[in-house]
Order: structure tokens, then C-alpha cells, then sequence
């Protein structure tokens, strides 16, 4: 840390405001509220600024300093098209974290690893479609494609085994540079927040397992289709054993979490493996030596089996998981966002269809491309029946969220108006179409408290999946269902098909633009960066394969800064806006009792109760927020407004006409509500009326500066005792 201004060594009087930005991040002289700043600690991707120049830093004789830690999330261009590209795995993984608390907790950790593990299983059946079925068995053998893929580095001139144990090296490539984007972590600044990383050493080793247990599996079916023998017979046994035992491993409750099963884990995760491992090499020596004639058929045999049994396994686990999570009994709050535990299901969905949509996409258009579907039907079955579900889905998601945006408008806007009522009871002439704006700010905001409804509809959703899994396992056609059932005219689900495969052409395209210019364009990162932000918040619990969590080195990082700041001055106060409120109060939960005792807390637009004690209810509930207050003593304001659609009060509200919270309750006293705007008409002066400031942050606001004058003169006051 740069020496005093001047010389002069430290006065113990001195506090440091320490401000953290949000999600949407900002520059380091913004945030300071300075034309420059100067790094005084961390590297290019994060660290702690402060104004350039000489004088006093800031307002109200406080040394300023923020912490910059936009760019842990993202990096090269490369690292953040790779994190678009895990973008499933990562939601898999957050989905984990926000399992409810109680009985159910263990399962809904069981189902989503089970999913995260359905996810890597569809992934490499989706690369084998393209490997195995589309170039090796077709292209290769019996319908030529198109040039130069009907001659493949010369396998066309090799026998079927020969060619499908050559191509299967791609999907092992693919698997590899999972294992090697998921080996990529942020450099931490001292100890973890979460001791995971033992835990992601036995994901890993159970996902390569399954990985290439199902590739040997897809290899020896086809095989044994052209007639048995003891080896193929014996190898495939071996290859379900394998699958069976990486299930198991993820299904028993807390093996790979408690300490007394730690090593016990471990080692049938890496002997999994190495098992996984060798039997892949037999597998491709057994198949690339057996000189036997293949049956004769369309399609690589028993690959549409094999597909249609992978995502029926997903659709059937993530209906399970909706059912646990949605009639969990938790407690109820008409203003949360989500109800307890609902998160996991509505983000698995989410991750479940993004992944089942990308790897139909991947096989379908590969084929289209190629030439390799014609005359035979088109892709095989379950993929055609997944890209249909998923133009449903879409469709329905779409409807629902526009019926409930409808329906909401009048309760909310009833509601809105009450709160301006309050705020304004004599509005002065003139001021009706401000009003008005400021009804329909609150009332826009006020929708993310219908989040709950519509997220919970979404997971049942999830039955349009399942349905149209086992029409596809059963070998049923998209047109023969339409007709016989609803009566559709041919073609009208070819329709939906054609539909279904350029919305996941959109999706795949609006992905890699997102993952390419959510860190290069100001704009874009502020309304599409927040996704990476937050889903890489989370340590990898689930998917060993997602982007690396940031928090690892961002949270450590604070509390070492803070420490360091309380012995060097005579306190420190915390500034963190939306989620930055989240990244320094777990920083306060590691801070030891001597640096507690000189800090206090100033959160404003935190999503800290509004929103994460609904994701996540089993790690930021209302137990965890009363801690953070009583580790820093109470010395804590909240400031909120009601046209903020992310943030609001943590434990009181304080609107005009609520009950006054209890006087006892130190937690009572800890929000504070701004009336947005100020005034309804333009100060004397000027020409137009205050801003309504929603979510934006606001540090140079008076009635911010207040606030810290006030939490100042505490903590200076509980230093004097």
C-alpha cells in the first residue's frame, strides 16, 4: 500500500470508504467519483483504486477506494466464447446451490449432479451422432455426402470398424477440452471460499469416467448388432458397470461431500477412470480388429436407442427434480421473488433445454450440411423430437410470460399508485405526467415479484420434455402423433421442425455474439454480462466442467484488504451496490472479531434479501443476513428504493403506513427507504425534474452522503469505546 500523502503516517481517526460496483461493473475513476485513479493493490483483472492526485480523496474527508473486480469473470476472447459454450454446465451448476434447506436438500443435490452428469452424457452422444453415426457409418459407407467428407482422410476405402474406431477419437478430443476449459480457475488471493476444489477433482473424474463409458457403449452396441461374442458381450457389461458405479457415486447422499468419505471417494472416482480408460482402449482395439461383417441399416445401430434413453434420462430427472423442489413447504413471503428451493428447478430447466436444443442443433444441421440424412428420414428420431419440444417450449414460455405480464399490470399498477399516493399527496400543478411516469416505474419494478408464478409454471414445463422423450423412445413420428392425435394436417409439425432448428441456430448465434462482446461492449455487458457474472459466482459444487467460479479470489481478496485497512486506519467502511452487497457481506462473515470491530456496512440496490435468499435460501437466508449484522455490531443501513426492480429492503421495509418495525430488533433498524425522485418537478434553477434513479447507484446522492456521515460518526463512536 502507497505511503500517506505527504509523508504523514496514518491518523487513527482516518476511515476508508470502500466502495464495491455491481454486476454491471464500472470503470475505477466512475465508481470514485474522480477524472483518474491509481491501482494501489491486486493485478489487471481485479483489484483496489484509488483517485489520482493530491488533496483529500473524497466527500466529507474520507479516503476513497473501490475495488474493480468486473474482469475476474471474463478475459480473453477465447476463455469467454469457451465460457458461452459451457453456458449449460454452468447453469447446472448454480442450480445446485440453490437447493432448499431441510429433508430435501440431499435429494435435490443427488438430482442435480445426476442432470450436470445427463448434460455431459448428451454432450458426447450428440459429438458421436456427428462422429460415429452421421461420418463414419454414413457418409463413409453406404450415402456418400458431400465432398470432401465422402472421402475422409481416405477411410472410405476402410472397413466400418476401422473408420468408427478412427472417429472416435473425436469425441475423446471433445472430452479432453472439457477437462482442460474446466482445469482453468482464477489465481486465488489466499484460502478458497469454499473448500470445493477436492470435490471438482472427483466431478471431473466421474464425468471422463461416464464419458467414455458411453462412447465404448455406443461402440460395442453397434458391434453386437452384426452378432455377439464373449468379448463384446463381456465389454459392454463392463461398460454399463461403469455408468452404474458413476450414478451411484452421485446418488448416495453426502459421499462426496462428508469428510469421513472423502478418501473412500476419491479413490472410486479416479479408479473409475483409469477403468473408464482402459476399456475405452480395448474398445477401440476390439472394433477396429474384428473383421465381421455390420448389419446394414440407415443409421449407425443402436444410436437413436442410446440418444433417446440419454435425454429421456434427462427429461425424467428433471420432472423429478421440479416435482421435490416445487411442493417444497418453505416459508412464504407474497413479495419474494421465488419460493424456497424453486431456483434449482427453473435453472435446470433452463440448462436441460439449452443443452437438449444445442445438441439436436449440432446433429441435425451437421447432417442437413453434410448430405447425410437424405433419403433415409432425416436425423434420428429422439433429436428431431427434442428440436420440436424445444420450439414448444419456447413458445410456451413466451405466451405464459406475456398472459402474466397482462394479468399482473393492474394489481401492480394498483399498488404502485398507492406507494406514489404516499410519497406525493399533493402533487402541485403540472406534475400529473411526471406522476405518472414515477406509477409506471414502480409498477414496472414491482414485476419481479410475479418472478415466483411464472418461474414455477416454467419448471412444469419441464412435461413437454418428458412426453415428447418417450414419443421418440417408442419410435413414434412428430406427423403420425399430429394426425392421429390433435388432428394436424401433414406437414404442419415439419413446420415446427423447420421452426425449432433456426431457433437454435438464433440461440447457438445470439450465444457466441453474447460471448464475444459481453466483455468488449460497455452496452452489452451491462444487460447480457450479468448472466456470466452471477452464474460464475458460484463454486463448481455440480459440473466440474462449467466456467471456474470468481468468487474464490474476489472474496478472500476483500476480506485481506479490509484487514489490512482496519490496521492501518481507524475504520473502514463498506460500500457495495447490488451485487457487490453480496461479495462484502460473505467478506464480513471471514473478517476475525479485531477487524469487525472497525467496520460498518452501506448496501443500496442489494438483491440480498429480494432475490438471493430466495435463489440460494440454504447459504444467504434470513439466519446469514442477521450475522452479517451482528458481526459488524448493527453498524449496517440498508438504503432501498421502490423503483428499483433488483434491489430492495433486507428485514424492514419502512413504507409510509407499515407497522413500525420492533424497537429491540437492531435488524429493524437497518433499512432505509428513498422516496424516487426527490420532487416531482424541476428545482429552481433548472429546467427539468429530478431523475428517477431506479438501480442506478447513486454515491454522490445526498441522501447517500447522509447515510455515510451517519455510519461514520458510529463507527468512529464504537472505535472511542
Amino acid at each position: 500500500m502507497p505511503a500517506p500523502r505527504h509523508g504523514a503516517p496514518p491518523r487513527p481517526a482516518d476511515v476508508v470508504e470502500l466502495r464495491v460496483h455491481g454486476v454491471s461493473g464500472a470503470e475505477p475513476s466512475v465508481v470514485l467519483g474522480s477524472a483518474s485513479a491509481r491501482q494501489v493493490a491486486g493485478d489487471d483483472r481485479g483489484g483496489f483504486y484509488r483517485p489520482d492526485g493530491v488533496g483529500p480523496d473524497g466527500p466529507d474527508g474520507l479516503t476513497l477506494e473501490a475495488y474493480r473486480w468486473g474482469d475476474l469473470p471474463s478475459g480473453t476472447v477465447a476463455r469467454t466464447l469457451s465460457m458461452v459454450l459451457l453456458l449449460p454446465f454452468m447453469l447446472s451448476n448454480a442450480a445446485v446451490w440453490m437447493r432448499p434447506t431441510g429433508r430435501r436438500a440431499a435429494g435435490v443435490t443427488a438430482l442435480c449432479r445426476l442432470l450436470a452428469l445427463n448434460l455431459t452424457l448428451v454432450y458426447v452422444v450428440s459429438i458421436a451422432g456427428v462422429a460415429l453415426d452421421l461420418l463414419a457409418w454414413r457418409c463413409l459407407g453406404g450415402t456418400p455426402c458431400r465432398a470432401p467428407f465422402d472421402t475422409l482422410f481416405g477411410l472410405q476405402d476402410r472397413h466400418v470398424g476401422q473408420r468408427l474406431a478412427v472417429l472416435a477419437s473425436v469425441p475423446i478430443v471433445a472430452v479432453g477440452l472439457l477437462r482442460l476449459l474446466g482445469t482453468r480457475r482464477p489465481r486465488p488471493a489466499g484460502n478458497p471460499l469454499w473448500a470445493v476444489e477436492p470435490l471438482v477433482e472427483r466431478l471431473r473424474a466421474i464425468h471422463v469416467a461416464a464419458a467414455l463409458g458411453v462412447l465404448d457403449l455406443l461402440l460395442l452396441t453397434a458391434r453386437r448388432a452384426g452378432g455377439a461374442t464373449v468379448g463384446t458381450t463381456l465389454l459392454l457389461a463392463c461398460a454399463v458397470a461403469v455408468l452404474v458405479v458413476c450414478v451411484v457415486l452421485l446418488a448416495v447422499p453426502g459421499l462426496l461431500d462428508r469428510a469421513a468419505t472423502a478418501r473412500t471417494a476419491t479413490g472410486a472416482a479416479r479408479g473409475t477412470a483409469v477403468v473408464a480408460a482402459g476399456l475405452t482402449v480395448v474398445t477401440l482395439v476390439v472394433v477396429a480388429n474384428d473383421g465381421r461383417g455390420w448389419p446394414s441399416s440407415s443409421g449407425l445401430p443402436g444410436y437413436a436407442g442410446i440418444a433417446g434413453g440419454t435425454l429421456l434420462g434427462q427429461m425424467s430427472l428433471l420432472v423429478l427434480l421440479s416435482g421435490l423442489v416445487v411442493g417444497h413447504r418453505g416459508h412464504a413471503d407474497g413479495r419474494r421473488a421465488l419460493p424456497g428451493g424453486a431456483g434449482a428447478a427453473v435453472i435446470a430447466a433452463i440448462a436441460v433445454g439449452l443443452a437438449g436444443a444445442l445438441a439436436s442443433g449440432l446433429v441435425y444441421q451437421s447432417g442437413v450440411l453434410l448430405g447425410g440424412y437424405r433419403g433415409d428420414g432425416g436425423p434420428p428420431l429422439p433429436y428431431r423430437w427434442t428440436v420440436l419440444a424445444f420450439f414448444l417450449h419456447v413458445d410456451a414460455a413466451v405466451l405464459l410470460g406475456g398472459v402474466l405480464t397482462v394479468l399482473s399490470r393492474r394489481r401492480r399498477r394498483r399498488a404502485a399508485a398507492a406507494i406514489t399516493t404516499r410519497d406525493f399527496p399533493a402533487p402541485p400543478p403540472g406534475a400529473s405526467v411526471r406522476l405518472r411516469e414515477v406509477t409506471k416505474a414502480v409498477a414496472r419494478a414491482r414485476f419481479t415479484e410475479w418472478l415466483g408464478l411464472l418461474a414455477v409454471t416454467y419448471a412444469v414445463l419441464a412435461l413437454i420434455g418428458l412426453a415428447t422423450s418417450l414419443l421418440g423412445l417408442f419410435g413414434r413420428e412428430p406427423d403420425e402423433v399430429a394426425r392421429q392425435v390433435l388432428g394436424l394436417p401433414a406437414g404442419a409439425v415439419g413446420m415446427g421442425l423447420v421452426g425449432g432448428t433456426y431457433l437454435v441456430a438464433v440461440v447457438a448465434v445470439t450465444l457466441l455474439s453474447g460471448g464475444l462482446f459481453a466483455y468488449r461492449t460497455a452496452w452489452f455487458r451491462r444487460h447480457v454480462g450479468i448472466l456470466w457474472d452471477l452464474g460464475t459466482f458460484w463454486p463448481r459444487a455440480a459440473h466440474p466442467f462449467a466456467p471456474p467460479s470468481y468468487a474464490d479470489r474476489a472474496v478472500p481478496e476483500l476480506a485481506d484488504r479490509i484487514g489490512h485497512l482496519t490496521g492501518r486506519h481507524g475504520g473502514v467502511l463498506l460500500c457495495g451496490h447490488s451485487h457487490g452487497s453480496a461479495l462484502l457481506a460473505l467478506a464480513v462473515l471471514r473478517l476475525p472479531p479485531a477487524a469487525r470491530r472497525r467496520v460498518a456496512l452501506l448496501t443500496y440496490g442489494s438483491p440480498l434479501d429480494r432475490l438471493y435468499a430466495r435463489l440460494f435460501p440454504a447459504y444467504l437466508d434470513g439466519h446469514t443476513l442477521r450475522a452479517v449484522g451482528e458481526r459488524v455490531g448493527w453498524r449496517w443501513v440498508n438504503l432501498w428504493r421502490d423503483t428499483d426492480p433488483v434491489g430492495g429492503w433486507i428485514f424492514a421495509a419502512h413504507r409510509p403506513g407499515d407497522p413500525a418495525p420492533d424497537p429491540a430488533d437492531p435488524a429493524g433498524q437497518v433499512d432505509r427507504r428513498l422516496r424516487d425522485p426527490e420532487s416531482l418537478l424541476p428545482p429552481p434553477g433548472e429546467r427539468r425534474p429530478p431523475p428517477l434513479r431506479g438501480h442506478h447507484p447513486g454515491e454522490s446522492d445526498p441522501a447517500f452522503r447522509a447515510t455515510v456521515r451517519d455510519l461514520v460518526v458510529r463507527l468512529r463512536g464504537s472505535d472511542a469505546t
